[in-house]
């Protein structure tokens, strides 16, 4: 090779070198363009951060006498106007007091209606706080109020009810095994009721979905988690001829 040749070379080389490495903001830019013509890249890239459910509660603080009474009885006052069940956060929220007092005071008001063997009973339920009927009193209450009962649900939605209860997440054509006829009515009827929910599908040809039960579900049988429900042979502890 000729000593023109080589050096021509060697410049080819430079030159090269030198448009790889002089730029790299535009290097970055043409990234960026590629990730916005990948959208799956730039789902990647932006992760959504939320605030943690006690982000803006108060700090805790030791509370007086007279603090704690006032507390005490606005926590049990806004569980009180709640129709559904309310979670310590949000209720600690609503009262403007911190989590660690907030769950004492809850605590206590709980174990103060069981001594009292009151009419009513504070629970956890469902995730969160509700008043209902005491247990003792539910039959008198029942026959009280027999006149307002609502349309119940059929014998074979309860029993389709009962079957999701113990085999969740479960298919409909699960449900149809078990049961040995069509339950797609039930399934309907039950998810107008808002006592079940779909929740995905089966990893399966066909792709049917998945259905569980709801927080409704939990709340209207004073659950606060499925692990809560009975063993299958005393499912009749639930009740489930009551649901209206």
């Amino acid at each position: 090779m000729s000593p023109e040749d080589q050096q021509e070379n060697e410049n080819e080389v430079e030159a090269g070198t030198e448009e790889e490495t002089a730029d790299p903001q535009a290097g970055a830019a043409a990234g960026e363009n590629a990730d916005l013509e990948n959208p799956e890249a730039e789902e990647l890239v932006r992760v959504p951060v939320s605030e943690t459910p006690d982000a803006a509660l108060p700090e805790h603080r030791e509370l007086s006498a007279e603090e704690l009474d006032y507390f005490r009885g606005l926590l049990e006052a806004v569980i009180f106007m709640s129709t559904e069940p309310i979670s310590l956060s949000v209720l600690a929220k609503r009262s403007e007091l911190d989590r660690v007092n907030a769950r004492i005071l809850v605590d206590s008001l709980i174990d103060d209606y069981a001594e009292r063997d009151s009419g009513i009973a504070l629970r956890e339920i469902a995730g969160g706080y509700q008043f209902i009927t005491s247990e003792k009193y539910s039959p008198a209450i029942k026959e009280i109020f027999k006149e307002q009962k609502r349309e119940t649900l059929s014998r074979a939605t309860l029993e389709t009810l009962a079957i999701i209860s113990y085999r969740q997440p479960i298919t409909l054509p699960e449900i149809d095994e078990v049961r040995g006829v069509n339950s797609r009515a039930m399934v309907t009827q039950l998810m107008q009721r808002k006592l079940i929910k779909p929740q995905g599908y089966r990893p399966v040809p066909g792709r049917p979905t998945l259905y569980v039960t709801s927080r409704s579900f939990l709340s209207h049988f004073a659950l606060n988690s499925l692990s809560d429900l009975p063993a299958l042979e005393e499912v009749k502890e639930l009740k489930f001829d009551d649901l209206d």
